[in-house]
């Protein structure tokens, strides 16, 4: 059995931990065996973030060179573009079309990138792109955009629903368990 390789992306803040804890859960849960990294990055700072969630029948390191994701799960438009590098050529882009100016666009140094999904498309990259911050208010959080991401994502993944359920009740805190399953509904469902 091949090592499948996912990457999770996006801005420190957005909820990345806990989409890659829900991950490594599930897929123990089915069996695999799991490495899932630390968080990298400015993540106290609204900086760029990384975490990798490898799993396979054994995996022997958490991390994914370039050329090497099966998947990026993006929580903002220009994270998905600036690790497309590390996509394989025949790999899925899951990302959120949300625009979170980094510090040169606040500065003025720069502009946003436009057209950024045109342009993976152009590429030759397949991306899945969806409004995950509007679903999740839908949910009753903006903080849900992980959820739902985690919803697009399992449309990819052969696993029940039922199992991506009891990932997450074991992830999160009872008070916010109706909130994300909702999320995860819509992410699956958008």
């Amino acid at each position: 059995m091949k090592t499948t390789n996912i990457m999770i992306v996006g801005v420190g803040g957005q909820g990345s931990l806990l989409a890659s804890k829900l991950l490594g859960r599930l897929l123990l849960d089915a069996g695999y065996d799991v490495k899932v990294s630390e968080v990298h990055g400015m993540s106290q700072r609204g900086g760029s973030v990384v975490t990798y969630v490898r799993y396979g029948e054994k995996v022997y390191s958490p991390v994914i060179d370039k050329g090497e994701a099966d998947y990026i799960v993006s929580f903002e438009l220009l994270e998905a573009a600036r690790w497309m590098e590390y996509l394989k050529a025949d790999g899925q882009i899951v990302t959120n079309i949300q625009q979170i100016d980094p510090m040169p666009v606040i500065t003025g140094a720069m502009q946003y990138p436009e057209d950024l999904v045109k342009k993976m498309t152009d590429a030759g990259v397949k991306v899945d792109a969806l409004d995950c911050l509007k679903l999740a208010e839908e949910a009753g959080s903006v903080k849900a955009v992980n959820i739902v991401l985690m919803g697009r994502l399992s449309h990819y993944f052969d696993i029940p629903e039922e199992d991506w359920t009891k990932a997450l009740e074991a992830q999160v805190p009872a008070k916010f368990l109706e909130m994300n399953k909702k999320a995860f509904a819509l992410g699956k469902g958008a």
